[in-house]
C-alpha cells in the first residue's frame, strides 16, 4: 500500500512536471500567433480585469465603477496567455484526479464483486452442508427403525435392543 502511495505521489509529480512545459509552449505560442491572441487570450483577460476591477472597487467601498478601462493589448494579451497557461495545468491536475478516482473506483468495485463472489461460495457451502446434513438424519431415522426390527427378528437379544 505504501509503494502505491509513492507510486501515485511520482506520478503526480510527474504529470505537474510535464504540465508546465507544455503550459509555457502554449503561452509563447499565444503570444505569438494575433488570431490566438486576439480570440482566445485577450477576450478572457479583459473579462478578468473587468471582474477584478469591480470586485476591488465594491472591497474598497467605493461603488461599483462606471465604466472600467480595458488593458492594452499588451498587457491583455500577457494577461491572457498567463490565465491560458495555469488553465491547461489546472485542466492536465483535474484530468489526472479523475482518472485516479476511476481508478480507485475500479479497484473498489473489484474487490467488493470479490467479496460477494466468495460470500455467495460460503453460502452455496452452507446449503450443500445443510442439506448432506438433512440427508444424514435421515439415514439415521431409518437405521433407528430398522435397528427396531432386529430383535423381533432374532438378530439381537432384547438387552441390545436400542431405545427410541
Amino acid at each position: 500500500m505504501l509503494l502505491l502511495n509513492q507510486a501515485t505521489r511520482i506520478a503526480g509529480d510527474a504529470v505537474r512536471q510535464v504540465s508546465k512545459p507544455l503550459a509555457n509552449v502554449l503561452k509563447q505560442r499565444a503570444k505569438k500567433s494575433p488570431v490566438f491572441r486576439r480570440y482566445v487570450c485577450m477576450p478572457p483577460a479583459q473579462f478578468y480585469h473587468w471582474l477584478e476591477v469591480n470586485i476591488k472597487m465594491r472591497m474598497l467601498g467605493l461603488g461599483k465603477p462606471d465604466e472600467v478601462a480595458p488593458l492594452n493589448e499588451a498587457a491583455a494579451s500577457e494577461l491572457g496567455a498567463e490565465m491560458l497557461g495555469e488553465f491547461t495545468i489546472f485542466l492536465i491536475g483535474a484530468g489526472t484526479l479523475l482518472l485516479e478516482y476511476a481508478r480507485q473506483s475500479r479497484k473498489e468495485k473489484r474487490k467488493e464483486e470479490a467479496a460477494e463472489a466468495r460470500l455467495r461460495e460460503i453460502e452455496a457451502r452452507l446449503d450443500e452442508l445443510a442439506h448432506h446434513a438433512e440427508n444424514q438424519k435421515e439415514e439415521i431415522n431409518i437405521i433407528s427403525k430398522e435397528m427396531i426390527k432386529l430383535p423381533s427378528l432374532g438378530i439381537l437379544s432384547k438387552k441390545d435392543k436400542p431405545k427410541s
